[in-house]
């Protein structure tokens, strides 16, 4: 039996932030219950269809999935245990934004056999959240990040971000060092990226909102600060302590098999690349009549996963594989690559390790011009 990562798509929140420009929307409770029993009908449509599969990963992302309430939560795990083989011992994530969840709903979670808790915290400055349109307070975090420990949760990941507007370097310092000392298992720092449509880009345009240079001195903090706590890197925004890092999120890097539903779910299964509708009254419509929502579908050629193997598989620390080129694709990665990797090592982007390629530490500062060397 082959594995698979599972994802479902809660698209509901609060309230919008201001740099957001994923799938996203506030829903009153009509909405969510209707959209849970689609997202249920869902599951049982593929049920046959992976019934020789075994899901060893589960991530529940949004939106903010904490915000369904206990019975609909309940749904969504109950219908998963009846439509797929779940493995034992998978890793089984849900995505909190602190004050939207309490102990009751905690509890909930790790006896649904939930062992992960994803944090969405990004700052601990009560101005910069603020900027951010985040709906809590540090000390909302504090609370639900205690009430998890509480629980039992011993895998919990905390989100960070950087370059926010009029966000400094020593406050960017303060939140690095308040959230190592509370020794989350998996911490998460990305930089904010004005992304089109969102209120951010309409204010700031492509103009970055903190200088180039404060910017980079963010970055270096970030690599020195959470190694000084014992966290590896891993992957080019992700960091970890040994033995905690992400699986679900190592299977898009690596190109393992992943099966994303709910709302614009994306998933890759069979080297196909499909997605779901994102219109919420045509995706009901269309599981109502038994269909899957399914609206963009592609099928990969050897040459487009030989180059997702190359450029996804160098955003992990640990580098791109030649054996395990080889044994996806029955050639040596030299026949394809061989000027590319030869003009990203002259140039100082990339070194050898072994049977590896991974990026050097001036490779990871221009990351995206490595990549393009392999698109």
């Amino acid at each position: 039996m082959s594995t698979f990562g599972l994802y479902l798509h809660i698209p509901f929140c609060v309230k919008k932030c201001n740099y957001c420009d994923f799938l996203s929307f506030p829903a009153k409770e009509a909405l969510k219950d209707e959209y849970v029993k689609a997202l249920a009908m869902e599951m049982r449509l593929w049920k046959d269809k992976v019934s020789n599969d075994v899901v060893d990963t589960i991530f529940i992302g949004g939106g903010t999935p904490s915000l369904l309430t206990e019975g609909q939560f309940d749904v969504l795990q109950n219908e998963m245990v009846k439509s797929f083989h779940l493995s034992d011992k998978m890793e089984y994530t849900i995505e909190c934004n602190p004050g939207t969840v309490d102990a009751e709903k905690l509890k909930n979670y790790k006896k649904a056999g939930v062992n992960r808790i994803s944090f969405g915290l990004q700052s601990t400055i009560s101005s910069e959240l603020a900027c951010l349109g985040r709906i809590h307070s540090y000390d909302d975090f504090l609370v639900s990040f205690h009430q998890a420990r509480e629980c039992g949760f011993a895998n919990i990941n905390v989100d960070l971000m950087s370059a926010i507007p009029e966000q400094t370097v020593a406050g960017y310092e303060q939140t690095l060092t308040r959230v190592c000392e509370l020794a989350p298992e998996h911490i998460s720092s990305y930089s904010l990226i004005l992304e089109e449509g969102t209120p951010f880009y309409e204010k700031y345009g492509e103009c970055p909102p903190v200088s180039e240079e404060e910017d980079r001195q963010m970055y270096e903090l970030t690599k020195e600060r959470l190694s000084d706590f014992g966290y590896h890197r891993y992957e080019i925004s992700n960091y970890a302590k040994a033995g905690k890092e992400c699986d679900h999120n190592k299977k898009y890097w690596k190109r393992f098999p992943y099966l994303g539903l709910g709302l614009g779910a994306s998933s890759c299964m069979e080297n196909v690349r499909f997605s779901n509708e994102q219109n919420f009254k045509t995706y009901g419509q269309k599981i109502k009549n038994g269909k899957l929502p399914v609206v963009e579908k592609e099928e990969l050629t050897k040459e487009d996963c030989m180059a997702e193997f190359m450029y996804l598989g160098l955003r992990m620390m640990e580098g791109v594989s030649r054996k395990m080129f080889y044994q996806n694709f029955l050639v040596p990665m030299e026949t394809y690559y061989q000027s590319s990797l030869e003009k990203c090592i002259r140039e100082g982007l990339i070194k050898e390790n072994g049977d590896r390629y991974c990026l050097t530490d001036f490779g990871i500062d221009v990351s995206n011009r490595v990549f393009a060397e392999f698109i």
